[in-house]
């Protein structure tokens, strides 16, 4: 575990690459959904790791916003950090940028926000080190994601209450 004085967003943060491969996209070249959200979890899990220094497993992806398509061949770059900490929960949001691999030229393909709990040794929730913001960016994201955890905090209140619209086919 972390010590108490907390990390900047800018400790835990994460980057990583990936090749899109025909193996990962459909007939018509795009990239299989599925694939993407993988790597956004396994990038989410890394810099919650980071921040917190034990387990970490995901709770719920609270927004996943498909913006562009990525194709077989394009680099997929991966950007992690953590935005918001609540007591054993964190809120780490995901940047998916597509980039030629021969201009360089990007686009955000995609953008997510998860929400991942931290474990103890026992599998137990434990305690999440504070969040200490420090650009203007940073203090940006944590703000959004707090209006964020409150709304989906309600929702949960709402689906528990047994007052959510039922869906019927």
């Amino acid at each position: 575990m972390t010590s108490d004085r907390g990390k900047t967003p800018s400790e835990s943060a994460v980057e990583t690459r990936y090749l899109v491969m025909p193996t990962q996209a459909n007939p018509q070249g795009t990239a299989f959904g599925g694939a993407i959200v993988s790597w956004i979890d396994m990038v989410a899990a890394m810099a919650g790791q980071r921040h917190c220094g034990c387990e970490v497993v995901t709770a719920g992806i609270d927004t996943l916003i498909f913006r562009h398509p990525i194709r077989i061949g394009d680099h997929v770059v991966l950007r992690a950090a953590v935005n918001y900490v609540s007591r054993s929960s964190l809120e780490v949001g995901v940047q998916v940028i597509r980039e030629d691999p021969y201009t360089g030229g990007q686009l955000v393909a995609t953008t997510a926000h998860l929400t991942l709990v931290a474990l103890d040794r026992n599998k137990k929730p434990v305690a999440v080190p504070p969040l200490l913001p420090q650009t203007e960016e940073e203090k940006s994201r944590y703000e959004h994601a707090r209006l964020r955890v409150q709304a989906r905090k309600e929702r949960l209140r709402t689906v528990q209450d047994g007052n959510e619209i039922e869906y019927r086919p």
